[in-house]
């Protein structure tokens, strides 16, 4: 298993072992043309040519990825379709493959045709077939990319949400999303400065550029399709060169560009911007796409700053300073608990060096809550005030660095201090402050989600099995305390 760009390379191995086996089966691998445009598609493709046995490749070509396909490939595989598979300049054959291209991609009696006569082949073989995304369901082909994926729908007019037993539809208030702000955001103050450049890797509608404020953004979007790799490491180059780049990626693409942010962008020290979507449980929750590890590998990188906002007026002042400022890479991890917004004013200029922000004064205990948590805090706060402990909340911003000042002033008047943050705990936010209190009287409650591969979890009962609802917290900071 594996999600976008990786089968060809799965393949190989399997490849490989049947080789050394001496055995004979099949070893197939299926790719989108959306994912060849992610580098491990190319090592694929590179180490399948090289082995020089049986493989055979489908390519699915319904010229999409998620949204429009972006990269030089695109230019080859149109002039294939356009030539029915036969024009001078093959891709696949220059790579050292046997190559088959079928125009009629959808037609069942044909694919079954064409896999017939490349079966048991004992050269590395492309099969190129030509599809239609959403084909069979007309809304899904009317409108592409927003039936790349979707939730329940009506089967008849594909229209959301699932109707009422009796035919009426629900009532959906509408909402704020940090998508659309930040997309309108941007756009905004793209007309006062040209240098602020949007970009996105293969997720577009990650940043709320949608097709029409791709448009609007010209040449100040630029995606790279599914290539966090080449964006991190342009990134760096653009921010070096005087531009002002602003990266928007899910937190679970992270995983797939750890050495560009680590090696490209933090060594050279550029002041690019990545705003991390989407990080916590409330996000995609499948085993590919889990988004709960971006804190524990964001901030074991040197040199990156990982600020974590807790509203939104806080969140643009700091994506503000971010592009603004001009000596570091800055990481922003957009809340993913809902638009929430405040009347206090926020800080509008941050630091290098973490500097937490003391939001209630009590005693005896205080509550770090981070980012999209910070809200768990308050009413973890409250529900404590009810039970006679007036705890201190505070508010840490910083992610990748403990402030030293503020956790000593605790030790005064506090004996337990609780962090949440909205990830996997193992490596993370608390357990760093857990590690700066070490042999010290200071106790820590550190909540987090435990380090795991979740599949299509429920919230609330990830939440209840890591002791993360308001209530369990209360109820393990009475146990400590007593």
């Amino acid at each position: 298993m594996g999600h976008t760009s990786t089968s060809i390379s799965l393949a190989t191995g399997l490849q490989k072992a049947r080789d050394v086996k001496g055995t004979k089966e099949n070893i197939i691998a299926v790719i989108g043309d959306g994912s060849l445009s992610g580098g491990e598609a190319f090592e694929g493709l590179d180490e399948a040519s090289e082995l020089g046995t049986g493989i055979i490749i489908v390519v699915n070509d319904n010229e999409m990825s998620i949204a429009e396909n972006h990269g030089g490939i695109y230019k080859n595989l149109r002039a294939l379709r356009e030539s029915n598979g036969m024009c001078e300049h093959n891709w696949f054959k220059a790579w050292g493959f046997d190559y088959k291209y079928l125009e009629q991609g959808n037609d069942i009696a044909k694919l079954i045709e064409v896999f017939r006569s490349v079966k048991d082949t004992d050269r590395p073989t492309v099969v190129h077939i030509h599809t239609e995304k959403g084909h069979g369901y007309a809304p899904a082909v009317k409108n592409k990319e927003a039936w790349h994926w979707g939730l329940p729908f009506n089967l008849d007019d594909g229209s959301r949400p699932v109707r009422n037993a009796d035919g009426t539809m629900p009532e959906v208030k509408p909402c704020e999303t940090y998508q659309d702000l930040f997309s309108d955001w941007m756009l905004h103050e793209m007309k006062q400065d040209k240098t602020l450049i949007a970009v996105t890797a293969g997720t577009p509608t990650a940043a709320g550029f949608t097709a029409d404020k791709r448009k609007e953004a010209g040449s100040q979007h630029i995606d790279m399709g599914i290539a966090e790799e080449q964006a991190v490491a342009m990134i760096s180059g653009m921010a070096k060169g005087g531009l002002h780049p602003v990266w928007s990626v899910y937190s679970t693409f992270l995983q797939r560009t750890y050495d560009q942010i680590a090696q490209d962008l933090c060594i050279n020290s550029n002041p690019a911007v990545i705003n991390v979507v989407g990080g916590g449980v409330n996000s995609m929750n499948d085993i590919t796409h889990i988004c709960l590890f971006d804190i524990p590998m964001l901030c074991s990188i040197p040199g990156l700053v990982y600020l974590a906002p807790t509203t939104c007026e806080e969140y643009f002042a700091m994506m503000r300073w971010a592009i603004l400022q001009d000596r570091k890479p800055i990481a922003i991890r957009m809340p993913s608990n809902g638009v929430v917004h405040t009347t206090e004013t926020v800080d509008e200029e941050y630091g290098y060096e973490a500097k937490y922000k003391v939001m209630h004064k009590g005693s005896e205990v205080a509550i770090i809550a981070a980012g999209s948590f910070y809200q768990k805090g308050e009413s973890v706060m409250r529900l404590l005030a009810d039970k006679g402990i007036d705890a201190t909340l505070v508010n840490p911003r910083y992610l990748n660095e403990v402030d030293a000042e503020t956790l000593e002033a605790l030790k005064a008047d506090h004996q337990l201090v609780v962090t949440l943050e909205d990830g996997s705990k193992d490596g993370g936010f608390g357990e760093r402050i857990a590690s700066y209190y070490g042999t010290s009287d200071m106790k820590v409650l550190v909540g987090g989600v435990k380090k795991g591969l979740y599949d299509r979890y429920d919230v609330e009962q990830l939440l209840s099995d890591n002791r993360l609802l308001d209530e369990q917290i209360v109820e393990d900071v009475a146990r400590i305390l007593n």
